[in-house]
């Protein structure tokens, strides 16, 4: 007896016609053909059945903060800098911690089911970290929260950034987190990967730093990470996230770098959304995309995943935490509109990220842990082109959140009712 049984379900890889067994949170059997008997039983009707989506790179603390103290009127990243520094004196652990749960509760329903989020440090209460650690607390046995903490005004930059930051380590924080092209120089944002990743290697944490966040060619700090991950032998353990820099750097230095990083294991985080709207403010035309790299990255070698960022705070007023969302959006600025560059889209949304947090047994396969998501959609390509209902969203064999089929019911005069769900049958 098994305690659930998925029927009839289409995967990512573009198995069709499959019947997914679970039995003690985990995936017990694939297979095309499959006779057994569960407690639970789903007939995906051929929808797309597939691993949780993974958001590799989010702000949890200053999300759902849109319009405190005000709003962002001219939508730059200078002006939701000003306004996080406006709001941080006013900040409350219950305050924070509210809104990252209504937040989680939007993830769950969105089939999201891994976060890593950054914490500001730099302000020494640590308030933000005492609440995302009771969050991560909360909802541990839905979502793997993970917390990096985050210097946001720069290491060396800000007083104490380094003394707040081990405290933070010390209170529970998973992953070592910078900024260096935030730092006053270059060579002190050299300076403080150094620092940084040396504290990581001694700790044996991971690393993700912010990282050539900027339009500038020569903010090329990603070189320096690739460095010391080769130095400190933290191969695979590194993230840097964001790389906007990239994009307007000649082909001639990136032909370098890139196999710089896949040698060092480097990962690799885009967040499109945010990418795409805060970078390039200041060109004319033509304007840069303002995201990274991310086609010639997978073509190196790169594990490349993606990130929602934000959700409605003082650099975004968007969102609702859709990975499909990010996903689109990565899709069209990366220009990766072929056949296989769509299911490689998809796995950065998902078992990339999974990859780069470190998430062990996810996937489809018997063994992997029963997370799984039944989309309203026949395969990789109609869920992004649609980002549609999440029907079922499974966590550990259980169900945790349903949705309706989505369906409009045209009436014409003088016609029969047609129902529309935008399905485009192939």
């Amino acid at each position: 007896m098994f305690d659930l049984i998925v029927q009839n379900a289409s995967l990512p890889d573009g198995r069709t016609g499959m019947t997914i067994a679970v039995k003690d949170g985990r995936i017990a059997a694939v297979a095309a053909a499959f006779d057994g008997v569960a407690v639970n039983t789903i007939d995906a009707a051929g929808q797309l059945v597939s691993p949780p989506f993974v958001d590799s790179h989010f702000h949890m603390d200053a999300t759902l903060s849109y319009g405190l103290p005000r709003v962002n009127q001219s939508g730059t990243l200078l002006e939701g800098i000003e306004l996080w520094g406006e709001l941080k004196p006013d900040l409350t652990v219950a305050a924070i911690r509210e809104r990252a749960e209504k937040l989680c509760h939007w993830a769950i329903a969105r089939g999201t089911l891994a976060i890593r989020s950054h914490v500001d440090v730099c302000d020494p209460r640590l308030l933000a970290v005492e609440a995302l650690l009771a969050v991560r607390e909360r909802f541990k046995k839905v979502i793997d929260l993970q917390l990096v903490a985050f210097p946001q005004d720069g290491l060396l930059r800000s007083p104490a950034a380094m003394e707040n930051l081990t405290r933070a380590l010390d209170m529970g924080v998973d992953v070592v987190g910078g900024i260096p092209h935030f730092e006053r120089t270059m060579d002190q944002g050299a300076e403080s990967i150094r620092r940084l990743c040396e504290l990581a290697a001694n700790r044996g944490l991971m690393v993700d730093m912010h990282c050539d966040e900027s339009d500038d060619p020569w903010s090329r700090h990603i070189e320096t990470l690739a460095f010391h991950t080769q130095r400190l032998g933290l191969h695979g353990r590194v993230t840097g996230s964001h790389l906007t820099s990239m994009h307007s750097m000649d082909n001639y230095y990136v032909s370098k770098l890139l196999p710089l990083m896949a040698e060092a294991q480097v990962n690799a985080v885009a967040n499109p959304l945010i990418n795409i709207t805060l970078q390039g403010r200041q060109d004319t035309y033509p304007k840069r995309r303002g995201m990274t790299r991310v086609k010639e990255l997978l073509a190196a070698g790169v594990n490349v995943a993606f990130g929602h960022d934000c959700v409605m705070d003082p650099w975004y007023s968007f969102g609702s935490h859709d990975m499909l969302e990010v996903a689109h959006m990565g899709l069209h600025v990366a220009q990766m509109t072929g056949t296989e560059e769509i299911r490689r889209i998809f796995d950065a949304v998902t078992i990339n990220g999974a990859r780069l947090l470190g998430l062990e047994d996810y996937g489809m396969e018997p063994g992997c842990r029963a997370d799984m998501i039944v989309l309203q959609a026949g395969d990789v390509h109609e869920a992004i082109r649609l980002r549609p209902a999440r029907l079922f969203v499974i966590r550990r064999g259980n169900v945790i959140a349903t949705t309706p089929p989505v369906v409009s019911r045209l009436s014409l005069e003088g016609e029969k009712k047609v129902d529309v769900d935008f399905r485009h049958s192939r």
